[in-house]
């Protein structure tokens, strides 16, 4: 088993008034040599933004990006057509394929949205543009592993790639194990809240671990937490 640590406090960081980041891996003008991708994971922006502000209209091509609302709500327009709302409680994905032009807005005029911004590296590449959001049920994570993104299962949102995103909230005290889908991929584990025990490595709130060359991973829960498992390939 390999492990690599991130701590919260060492991501990259800008701010711009409106816009309050904090970057996982090299974004924008944060880079670090380290820190460029694990594996197929490209991108974890963890994003703040003003009421009524947002990012305006830009393209993307050739990568699978998932949106995750932690509070307040996200609006979302491109250029497949797609106008909407993507709330707290959904994960919206997009595959940007040949090219898209898309937009995000916070949707509320008086609050702040946090959202997690994820990009992961496609597995086909030029494939035609395509959006998908869907709503996840709060009891469906409780001291369980609730899949949000996955190229097979119809319950979560599909991915062009290998890729498997799951969501829990661990009480107290409460253990689970994570089992890998193939040998080959690795596991990068978020921290939203909480504290928590992997592999004995303790993770505060918006630490994270990449940990590889394992087919499972321990978790404890130090305090009720609430955590992000991104299961992609390591080549």
């Amino acid at each position: 088993m390999k492990k690599i640590l991130h701590l919260g406090k060492d991501r990259g960081h800008a701010n711009f008034g409106w816009l309050d980041s904090h970057h996982s891996f090299s974004f924008g003008n944060y880079y670090h040599p380290e820190k460029v991708q694990f594996g197929a994971l490209r991108v974890l922006n963890d994003d703040i933004v003003d009421a009524g502000m947002g990012f305006g209209t830009h393209p993307h091509d050739n990568m699978e990006i998932i949106s995750i609302p932690l509070s307040g709500e996200l609006a979302h327009k491109d250029s497949t057509g797609t106008n909407g709302v993507i709330q707290t409680g959904e994960v919206q994905i997009m595959s940007a394929g040949s090219g898209i032009r898309h937009s995000e807005f916070n949707h509320s005029q008086n609050d702040k949205v946090n959202f997690l911004q994820i990009w992961i590296l496609p597995k086909a590449r030029n494939i035609t543009p395509r959006y998908e959001q869907k709503a996840f049920a709060k009891e469906g994570k409780l001291n369980s592993f609730q899949t949000v993104v996955s190229p097979s299962d119809t319950n979560a949102v599909w991915i062009n790639q290998d890729a498997y995103f799951s969501i829990a909230v661990l009480e107290s005290g409460k253990e689970l194990e994570y089992k890998l889908k193939n040998q080959n991929h690795g596991l990068y584990v978020f921290l939203i809240d909480g504290k928590l025990n992997i592999e004995d490595q303790i993770l505060e709130k918006r630490d994270a671990v990449g940990i590889w060359e394992t087919d499972r991973i321990g978790f404890k829960a130090e305090t009720e937490s609430e955590f992000l498992v991104i299961e992609v390939p390591m080549q």
